[in-house]
């Protein structure tokens, strides 16, 4: 059996005030061809299908066609809901999909797998929606095995594999378990992915995922692998600054008669790429980058020791896609012993607490000769006027 896994589509979601759901249409596009021409036979989402609880409607008519597209392809689809997703709205219609698409949010039915035969047997499909645990710990008053309260997302999930494995145990064969957490040992994208952890004491052991051939995690938008079954795919399109050097792609996973066989990568394209310029902003803004840059999304880092003027205006005359500026001064002058409010309090003159006021919000650089001059210049015309009153 041929599956192809893949997560965090995040249908919706924006990128700095830009739509992605031309970008994302596109990318599920080319993921949909993939599915055809190694011939698949069932494809996995991992959960975070939408980037908000309240899809709009586009949003929900993109997944739609998603969702057609990949059955026509004659594969079978199975979807799973994520943090960032709402499992009551994101499952409502689940009894109305054609049969070959299921889309499985119930943390009831976490034993009860899809079952999908091939020439050596059956497979059967284990999903798990995110469980939240102060919203699922009701479905499970007793707690786990042992008695204990479910509080943690970790208590949670190993909770939801000990019924995975019981369900293994009455449905002999091949397996495969999707799920959505954070899993120990894989590092996550800064500021991006919504952390299901608190205080680390939500990571989720790689021990509990024990028992089936293969697992198909979703939530961390980077690929990882944690062992040879347990892997994350990753999300298909860049959503931060964070992820450009990150490729984008799925799993290509084969079983064979005995179990996992075999896993390859297979890489997606980018519609368009995310680069990070850092340096003068002139520099920046030359010819040669304007060339080597003008149709990539933009973080540009401008190094110059001062803020310069319209910066973001500036670089999207040259750049339309520049989507971020930040100053980052190349040297950053020596904090001096006293702080601002002692220095205020120091100076004798108006043009001292200018330069104070300067030195403190222009990381420790003061006027320059010509700023000085201005300075002095405003200061004697005040001086000249209220002798005039």
């Amino acid at each position: 059996m041929r599956i192809l896994h893949t997560s965090d589509w995040h249908i919706g979601r924006t990128f700095h005030g830009h739509s992605t759901m031309d970008a994302l249409a596109e990318i599920l596009g080319a993921l949909t061809e993939q599915v055809r021409e190694n011939a698949v036979d069932v494809v996995l989402v991992a959960g975070d299908v939408f980037d908000s609880a309240t899809p709009s409607g586009p949003a929900y008519t993109l997944l739609g066609d998603a969702l057609v597209a990949l059955h026509e392809t004659g594969a079978r689809v199975i979807v799973t809901s994520g943090n960032h997703d709402s499992a009551a709205r994101l499952g409502f219609q689940a009894r109305l999909l054609r049969d070959g698409i299921h889309v499985l949010t119930d943390p009831l039915a976490v034993g009860a797998p899809v079952t999908v035969d091939d020439a050596f047997g059956p497979v059967h499909f284990f999903g798990i929606p995110y469980l939240e645990p102060a919203i699922v710990r009701q479905h499970w008053p007793d707690g786990d095995s042992e008695g204990r309260q479910l509080r943690t997302q970790a208590q949670t999930m190993s909770h939801a594999m000990d019924l995975v494995r019981a369900g293994m145990s009455a449905h002999p064969g091949r397996s495969v378990a999707i799920a959505h957490c954070f899993a120990a040992g894989v590092d996550a994208t800064l500021g991006l992915e919504r952390e299901v952890r608190q205080g680390g004491l939500d990571v989720v052991p790689l021990s509990v995922f024990d028992g089936p051939d293969y697992m198909a995690l979703g939530h961390i938008h980077g690929r990882q692998q944690l062992s040879e079954r347990v892997r994350y795919a990753g999300a298909p399109l860049h959503y931060s600054f964070g992820e450009q050097h990150k490729p984008r792609g799925s799993w290509l996973v084969d079983l064979d008669a005995e179990g996992l066989a075999s896993v390859e990568w297979l890489e997606l394209p980018v519609p368009r790429r995310l680069v990070t310029l850092t340096g003068p902003l002139a520099e920046i803004l030359s010819e040669a980058s304007v060339a080597a840059h003008a149709d990539d999304w933009v973080c540009a880092i401008y190094t110059d020791a001062l803020p310069q003027a319209e910066p973001m205006r500036r670089l999207r005359e040259s750049f339309p896609f520049c989507a971020m500026v930040q100053h980052q001064p190349a040297i950053v002058a020596e904090e001096r012993e006293r702080t601002y409010s002692q220095r205020l309090r120091a100076a004798v003159s108006d043009a001292e607490r200018i330069e104070a006021f300067l030195e403190h919000v222009r990381a420790g650089h003061g006027p320059t000769e010509t700023e000085s001059q201005l300075i002095r210049a405003v200061l004697d015309d005040r001086v000249r006027a209220e002798a005039l009153v």
